[in-house]
């Protein structure tokens, strides 16, 4: 058992000036006064305890009471030439609180790692900077503790706050790394579950208290503290991952449900809706699931599009592991996973990124970069390199610990362009006087680029507005790299027409039919997104004219158009069964409609589309080339209807046609490419689904006599408001 002894000599000199800044918070490198140090032969130990009584050295040997010397300051000298393993004990009113010492521990980022940082090239950049466990020897034991690392290049001083310092970071200043604009310190004896936040002294001599950047958890909103938090989770999606890497997006079907998880069922956690959320997504036959934003937001009714936590998934829903059960539960179902992703802004919470050293550290310094007019939030800096890192980090973060298969990458026409919303001369040039944001270009194509050379198999989405050209062509051809965009052109074109009378239709054929013309300018997924159900602009059935039969027919024959056109398909939950609300983020969807059969059979219409898109390469193979679809008859505006062609590689073929009239055509003549049997594989007009039942009784015979062009033709029933597919399956 160690004995008392009392001290050797004088503990080595510091000015006092030193040690005020080091109590007042603002000495870059408190290490250099705490911590052990050899001076004379001995070894000085000083340690910062404000408010402490009393406050002993514990070795394997000895016990050394130290002196008080300055402010909370302590101080010892062990009469050793080398550092020994040691312990601290704390006496506050007659109670000993034993612990370690903070100031004994090397940095835990190496060099290697504050060289990529400085270079933004850091792609793990979670694995460095937050709170990490960590666990070191000692002669007493392993020495378990959280390592804590933040970027603010700007500030004077750096503490850790939280809730095992009683919200009082005096006792706990970091160390500043250097040119890097890291700071750092381990806490020894806390772990997962700490609540913890960085009180940051900045230039103008103000404290601010900010959530950790790199955080893996938090609190629940309204609180906004950080939290400690190490995964344990052991995933059971290998078979997936395994296929996932060979996956080939542009030859592969691709039919997304958008899913708001707090609104899909109200109340329900990421581990409760799991199997909900897996049987619902099976029996409606989609590949993928589309998560509104995940990563932490104060203010629900943002839907999570105003983040304060990059890292960190929303606690209102549970752990992160509580996500990664969400996301495995789906993979192990055969379910991809997309998440939506926020680099285009972030929140102005005083507590988050905003002025988060007492300086525009992640936002642009110019109100007229750094400032979202629309949205009342703040931009990133894109052209700085910290910053870029950041955000490239992010997306790497969730493809790889999350296992997430696709990030939609939100508001990017607002990031390629500096006049997005704004008039003239409130917003500023970029250097060759254009207005074009050549940092958000850049830092675009670095993310692409980079999450598709490290995660083989994952897809990102861009939703973008603009005729912004190469938004999906490759980054080494100077495009911005993405493998997706959402074709908004196409779904405010076709949701206007269908807004129309029928009988008004004919003069806006082109609204169906204009999407055509530059269908091979990227890759396209066609979206019937949760911004077109809210906001007045009421549900996707409610868009539709005519009485309730007619709205319901019209939506069978619109998603039964939307399901065989080129492009991948999106849906927002609540549209798969015509929910007749608009969408509220803040109640759960209408599931009690589903007692009744004209919502049941939209549903069984979408599954149904599913079913046969998901087994008919002609519907998805050939997409995004021309030798994949055919029009039949484009212009026959007076009729409503649309007659096309989709191919597979193997010369398959699916005849489409679409009636937008209610009026029925019996022995409405197309031109087909073969004479034969080419078979009903799906009719929106069928009974089951709600429609009146008309139909070709399960084929048609195509005969030699040339129509449209073509050497074959059919006269065919066309029902009121139905898309029919036809099906020839080429002998082999």
């Amino acid at each position: 058992m160690p004995h008392e002894r009392t001290q050797p000599g004088l503990a080595a000199p510091i000015a006092t000036a030193e040690l005020s800044r080091l109590v007042d918070g603002w000495h870059y490198d408190p290490h250099a006064i705490l911590g052990p140090h050899a001076h004379e032969g001995a070894v000085t130990i000083r340690v910062l305890r404000p408010g402490a009584d009393r406050v002993t050295v514990v070795t394997a040997q000895d016990r050394i009471e130290m002196q008080h010397e300055f402010r909370g300051i302590w101080s010892a000298v062990l009469d050793r030439p080398d550092v020994p393993g040691y312990a601290i004990d704390v006496e506050f009113d007659g109670n000993v609180i034993p612990g370690d010492d903070p100031y004994r521990f090397l940095p835990t980022l190496g060099e290697v790692d504050l060289h990529l940082i400085g270079e933004g090239r850091h792609e793990q950049l979670w694995q460095v900077l937050g709170a990490h466990v960590r666990s070191y020897p000692s002669p007493f034991g392993d020495i378990i503790g959280v390592s804590f690392a933040v970027w603010a290049p700007n500030a004077q001083g750096v503490r850790v706050v939280g809730d095992f310092n009683f919200w009082d970071g005096t006792a706990h200043p970091m160390r500043s790394l250097g040119s890097s604009g890291v700071w750092e310190l381990f806490v020894p004896g806390i772990g997962d579950g700490t609540t913890y936040k960085f009180a940051i002294l900045g230039t103008d001599g103000t404290w601010r208290e900010k959530a950790d950047p790199m955080a893996f958890a938090t609190e629940v909103p309204p609180a906004s503290g950080s939290r400690v938090f190490t995964s344990g989770y052991a995933w059971q999606d290998a078979e997936w991952m395994r296929n996932r890497a060979l996956w080939h997006q542009h030859q592969s079907p691709m039919s997304i449900y958008e899913v708001h998880l707090g609104s899909w069922r109200g109340g329900l956690g990421y581990r409760d809706v799991a199997a909900q959320l897996v049987e619902h997504v099976t029996a409606c036959g989609f590949t993928h699931v589309e998560f509104l934003p995940l990563a932490e937001h104060p203010y629900g009714p943002s839907w999570g599009y105003h983040v304060t936590s990059y890292f960190a998934p929303s606690s209102r829903f549970g752990s992160p592991d509580d996500l990664r059960y969400l996301i495995d539960a789906l993979h192990q179902a055969g379910i991809g996973v997309i998440v939506d992703w926020v680099p285009a802004h972030f929140a102005t919470d005083d507590w988050a990124l905003v002025q988060f050293d007492g300086t525009a550290l992640y936002e642009h310094p110019d109100p007229r970069r750094g400032e979202h007019p629309d949205w009342g939030s703040y931009i990133f800096d894109y052209g700085r390199t910290e910053v870029r890192n950041f955000l490239v980090a992010n997306a790497v973060y969730w493809l790889e610990e999350f296992h997430v298969d696709g990030l939609r990458v939100d508001g990017v026409a607002s990031m390629l362009y500096l006049d997005y919303s704004r008039k003239e001369g409130e917003w500023l040039p970029n250097e060759f006087g254009g207005r074009e944001n050549l940092q958000a270009v850049a830092f675009l194509q670095e993310m692409n680029a980079t999450v598709y050379k490290r995660v083989p198999g994952i897809v990102t989405i861009a939703e973008e507005s603009t005729s912004w050209p190469g938004v999906t062509r490759p980054t080494f051809l100077g495009g911005l790299g993405f493998g997706f965009k959402w074709n908004m052109g196409w779904m405010h074109d076709t949701l206007a027409y269908l807004g129309r009378d029928p009988i008004h239709r004919q003069y806006h054929h082109n609204e169906m039919s204009f999407a055509m013309m530059y269908a091979y300018s990227e890759h396209f997924v066609l979206p019937i997104s949760h911004d077109e159900v809210v906001h007045g602009k009421g549900s996707l059935i409610g868009k539709m004219p005519g009485d309730r039969w007619q709205q319901l027919a019209n939506l069978r024959a619109y998603l039964g158009f939307m399901w065989a056109h080129p492009g991948k398909k999106l849906l927002f939950m609540g549209s798969e069964f015509a929910q007749s609300a608009e969408w509220n983020s803040q109640s759960s969807l209408d599931w009690w409609l589903a007692q009744y059969p004209e919502h049941r059979g939209i549903q069984r219409t979408v599954a149904d589309l599913n079913r046969l898109y998901r087994a008919t390469p002609a519907l998805w193979q050939l997409d995004d080339e021309p030798a994949g679809f055919e029009w039949i008859d484009a212009n026959d505006s007076t009729s409503n209807a649309f007659t096309w062609l989709r191919w597979d590689q193997a010369g398959n073929c699916m005849a489409v046609a679409v009636n937008m009239s209610p009026t029925p055509r019996e022995g409405y003549r197309i031109g087909l490419p073969f004479a034969g049997t080419w078979h009903e594989a799906l009719n929106t007009d069928a009974a089951p689904y709600g429609g009146s039942g008309m139909g070709n009784l399960g084929s048609v015979q195509a005969r030699p006599d040339a129509w449209h062009g073509r050497p074959a033709s059919a006269a065919i029933v066309l029902p009121p408001l139905a898309a029919v597919y036809l099906y020839f399956q080429r002998s082999r």
